[in-house]
């Protein structure tokens, strides 16, 4: 599997990191047929698993495209970079206690969530996986998996066949519409709390706590003679979301973190932390460029904030001079 890095510090320059283990409208129950049974769901799962067990083993980037779907197939090919750089092994992939999560829909793509988990005790990290299928007869394809802090998929709502409702991107009755949630949470890590349409987002980890910690980030990053620029903005990516038993929704998300680090001496910048691999690490003598990308998982109430439940960090691109 993959490397992995969960938390606030998530959100602290990639130079400082090193790595730890549109999409559907509302429909009324039964009004649709499901994206796919809950026997089809498992088996999507199961394939998955062991695809990427088989890629894993050996680090085999190249075997991911088979399974996989951007932006979960960019991130994680950059984590096999890191680990065939690090010489750092891939962990054994077992999901436990699966639970799917299918919406009812017509058309093209489909797609559905499932939730599990992987690791057992202090090491156990849940999953909030989501696969999409793009047209009739092609493969199912893990598109995001961020990583909830709780098991927020169980707020979903299910009718009395167990299947969800997806619920539109640009979906009113809500404290704010699931298309939006990217461009807030951006303005929030870019510019702070009070940041035009970021009073949207709930005070947390991943909200208020990671800009603070980001900021620190980078005033120790100035003492040691680097100065970062760091700006975040919504991705072009599908934005997917399910109704939730308030009436809310729970909403996976996509942003894009842009990072300039420059030094006027050289010897102050290294390819170090999560940047390990994508770049030889005498790449950078005076400046470096990094893309960054961030899922997230959030539950939209219909009034108040929005809360975010869960993400998956990684750099993906570095350019050096």
């Amino acid at each position: 599997m993959p490397a992995r890095t969960v938390g606030t510090a998530l959100l602290l320059p990639s130079f400082l990191l090193a790595a730890t283990a549109a999409c559907g409208s509302d429909s009324s129950a039964g009004a649709e047929p499901p994206a796919l049974t809950k026997d089809q769901a498992r088996r999507v799962l199961d394939r998955y698993t062991a695809a990427v067990a088989r890629a894993g083993a050996n680090l085999d980037g190249a075997a991911l495209p088979a399974v996989q779907a951007d932006p979960q197939l960019a991130m994680d090919t950059a984590a096999f970079k890191f680990r065939r750089a690090s010489r750092q092994r891939s962990p054994a992939l077992a999901f436990a206690k699966p639970e799917f999560y299918i919406p009812r829909m017509a058309g093209y793509p489909r797609w559905f969530a499932a939730a599990a988990v992987t690791g057992q005790g202090g090491r156990a990290l849940r999953h909030a996986l989501l696969f999409t299928q793009a047209r009739p007869g092609e493969p199912w394809l893990l598109t995001a998996d961020p990583f909830p802090a709780d098991a927020a998929l169980s707020r979903v709502a299910l009718d009395p066949g167990g299947y969800a409702t997806p619920v539109k991107p640009g979906a009113e009755g809500l404290a704010v519409p699931p298309a939006g949630l990217a461009a807030a949470h951006a303005a929030l890590l870019t510019s702070g709390p009070a940041a035009p349409g970021a009073a949207v987002l709930a005070p947390g980890p991943k909200t208020d706590e990671a800009y603070g910690a980001l900021r620190q980030g980078q005033a120790d990053l100035k003492r040691a003679g680097v100065a970062l620029a760091s700006r975040f903005s919504a991705a072009p990516s599908p934005v997917y979301a399910l109704r939730t038993k308030d009436r809310g929704a729970l909403v996976w998300y996509l942003v894009r973190q842009n990072e300039a680090y420059t030094s006027a001496r050289r010897g102050r910048l290294a390819v170090s932390g999560d940047l390990v691999g994508l770049v030889p690490a005498r790449a950078a003598r005076r400046r470096m460029d990094t893309t960054v990308l961030v899922q997230y998982l959030a539950t939209v109430p219909p009034e108040g904030r929005a809360t975010v439940a869960g993400m998956y960090r990684k750099a993906i691109a570095v350019r050096g001079s």
